[in-house]
C-alpha cells in the first residue's frame, strides 16, 4: 500500500500539476469514497483553487484559497493521482475526478475502493482525533525515545503504530530495523539509547532514499533487505543470492510479528542485542 515515500511523491506531483487552477466541478463515481457529503464538497470547492499541500504520514492535505477549506486524501491500499487533459480518456479507476477550468483534470485513482477523500477544517484537530502522531521524518531522537519507551510491544509493531511514526508501513519497518541492527521482536521500551539513535538515523536515511528513488524498490541500494522480499517467491536460479542478507550473506529469515510478514537477518539483528 502507499506509504510515506509514495504519498510524498503524490504530494509533489499534485503541487507540480494542480495548483492555482479554479475548480469547475467534481465528479464522484462512488460516494462511499467520500468522508464529506458530495453536495458539501461541491459547495466548498467549486470556484476555489488549490494553493499548497502538507503531508503527515500517509495523509495528504491540500490547502485552498478559501479559509478553513482543506481537502484530505488517503490513498488506502492502491490509490494514486493522475493529471490529464480533458481531451484524453478518463484514466482507469479514476473514481473521483476534479475538473479545472483550464481544461485539465485530476483523477483520484481508486482501484480497490479503500481510498478516501473529504474536507477537514483544521489539520491538527484531524490528526488528534485520528490518533496520528508526528510524521516519521519530523521525529527527533528525543521524540522517538519517548514514544518507544511507552510501548511494551515488539518494536516492529510499535513502528507500525501511526501514533509512533506516522507513515511507516510494513516494508519500511523491516528496513529500518535491519539498517539499525535491531531484532523486530525486541520490546520497544527495552531499546538502549544507542539503538534508538541508530533507529532514528535509519528512519532518516531509508525514507529519504525511498523518496529520492520515487519508491522504486528495484532502484534501492543493494545493502537494503527489501530486495529479499521481491525475490522470496521467485523461481529464477539467481533468486537465491537475493534471498541472502546483503551484509553477512546468510539466508534472510521470515516470520510473523503482530500478524505482519517480517523479514530480518538473525545474524545481523540478534535477539539479545
Amino acid at each position: 500500500m502507499p506509504e510515506l515515500p509514495e504519498v510524498e511523491g503524490y504530494r509533489r506531483y499534485l503541487e507540480a500539476t494542480s495548483l492555482h487552477q479554479p475548480i469547475e466541478d467534481i465528479e464522484v463515481e462512488d460516494t462511499k469514497l467520500l468522508t464529506t457529503e458530495h453536495a458539501l464538497l461541491l459547495e466548498a470547492l467549486r470556484g476555489a483553487s488549490f494553493t499548497g499541500t502538507r503531508r503527515v504520514g500517509k495523509n495528504l492535505f491540500v490547502f485552498t484559497d478559501r479559509p478553513g477549506v482543506i481537502l484530505h486524501m488517503h490513498f488506502g491500499m492502491t490509490g494514486d493521482l493522475e493529471y490529464y487533459h480533458q481531451s484524453l480518456d478518463r484514466p482507469r479507476h479514476a473514481r473521483i475526478v476534479i475538473y479545472f477550468r483550464g481544461g485539465y483534470n485530476l483523477g483520484f485513482i481508486c482501484p480497490r475502493k479503500f481510498e478516501r477523500m473529504g474536507l477537514v477544517n483544521d489539520i491538527e484537530t484531524y490528526l488528534r482525533d485520528k490518533k496520528i502522531g508526528k510524521d516519521a521524518l519530523e521525529l527527533t531522537v528525543e521524540d522517538l525515545a519517548i514514544v518507544l519507551a511507552a510501548r511494551k510491544t515488539a518494536v516492529k509493531s510499535a513502528l507500525l503504530d501511526q501514533q509512533v511514526a506516522a507513515g511507516v508501513g510494513n516494508w519500511i519497518a523491516d528496513e529500518l530495523l535491519f539498517q539499525a541492527g535491531i531484532h523486530p521482536e525486541k520490546q520497544a521500551n527495552q531499546l538502549s539509547q544507542q539503538e534508538v539513535e541508530a533507529l532514528h538515523r535509519a528512519i532518516q536515511e531509508v525514507l529519504r532514499t525511498a523518496i529520492e528513488r520515487e519508491a522504486r524498490y528495484a532502484d534501492f541500494p543493494p545493502s537494503y533487505i527489501i530486495h529479499a522480499r521481491a525475490w522470496d517467491t521467485s523461481p529464477y536460479e539467481d533468486a537465491e543470492q537475493h534471498r541472502q542478507c546483503p551484509r553477512c550473506h546468510k539466508p534472510v529469515a521470515q516470520s510473523k510479528v503482530g500478524g505482519r510478514t517480517t523479514y530480518f537477518c538473525e545474524q545481523c539483528q540478534p535477539v539479545s542485542s
